[in-house]
């Protein structure tokens, strides 16, 4: 039996769902430092075909992950996620969500309009996480801590579908080498968005 390997909040002995990656860069840089991605599954909205269009690097991140053992889906809502026919029988240990986001639009990330359109992608995400994790599992959502995205207020919205707060832990790219955040829409797909101070939230069922 290998022996098992870490890093950061992940082990290998874990069960782990990534949900809304980009270019499938963070999942191909944990799989990487773990040594595996036979307990891995990775998602993504977009098709192929769209992934392919939009990302320069996607498509060897995910030659690289299947080659490691990885399971790989696309076109997967983060809000129906739970009925995916491909996830409804599982359940994981680690659900991880790297910034999410609804989308950009012509105004202020301020605006209020737009921070609710954000909160109910993440809402959708909690909700169904909620219903795919074992019974000490995790869900995980990284998201940067300062205005106006603090206004999302994901504690919150975690609380209300069950969860409670474990832990908040700083976020640093140095922790995942290779990993590149993707803006993901327009003509700036593939380019990478500032994160500033971010933060990763760790959430568990509450009793």
């Amino acid at each position: 039996m290998e022996a098992e390997k870490r890093i950061k909040h992940y082990s290998s002995s874990h069960k782990i769902l990534l949900v809304g990656e980009g270019d499938f860069s963070f999942a191909a840089s944990l799989a990487t430092s773990l040594g595996s991605g036979v307990n891995m599954v990775s998602t993504s909205l977009d098709s192929k075909v769209m992934l392919n269009k939009k990302y320069n690097e996607a498509m060897a991140n995910v030659s690289r992950l299947e080659d490691i053992g990885c399971t790989v889906i696309h076109e997967v809502d983060c809000c129906t996620m739970s009925q995916h026919p491909k996830l409804m029988s599982n359940l994981f240990d680690r659900i991880v969500f790297n910034f999410p986001h609804a989308g950009f639009f012509f105004t202020s990330e301020s605006t209020p309009y737009v921070i609710d359109l954000h909160k109910n992608v993440v809402e959708g995400f909690l909700r169904n996480a909620v219903e795919m994790l074992t019974e000490n599992g995790e869900v995980h959502i990284t998201h940067k801590t300062t205005h106006p995205f603090n206004m999302w207020e994901i504690e919150k919205l975690a609380n209300e579908v069950g969860l409670g707060l474990l832990d908040e832990v700083p976020f640093f790219y140095r922790d995942y080498p290779g990993y590149k955040n993707k803006r993901g829409e327009g003509q700036r797909c593939d380019q990478s968005f500032p994160i500033g101070k971010s933060s990763t939230y760790k959430f568990k069922i509450m009793n």
